[in-house]
């Protein structure tokens, strides 16, 4: 994967834009907001250089039936 945020801060680079991913490129979670296991998620994501955010990302407990990606 590209660098991190984390890896340009590291290097001194303030101006970093990470490069764009599509969502196809890395898979949504059914960890809910909050919880240790959607922290774990979010944190492997930013560590990987891939955005935090995925449009198919359990948002709430109603989302459970959601047809996740």
């Amino acid at each position: 994967m590209s660098e991190s945020v984390l890896d340009a801060i590291r290097n001194g680079q303030w101006d970093y834009e990470p490069e764009e991913v599509a969502e196809t490129d890395y898979q949504s979670t059914r960890a809910l907001p909050g919880t240790e296991e959607k922290v774990d998620v979010l944190a492997e994501r930013a560590l990987q250089g891939l955005p935090l955010w995925h449009s198919g990302d359990r948002r709430t407990f109603d989302d459970s039936e959601k047809a996740f990606r």
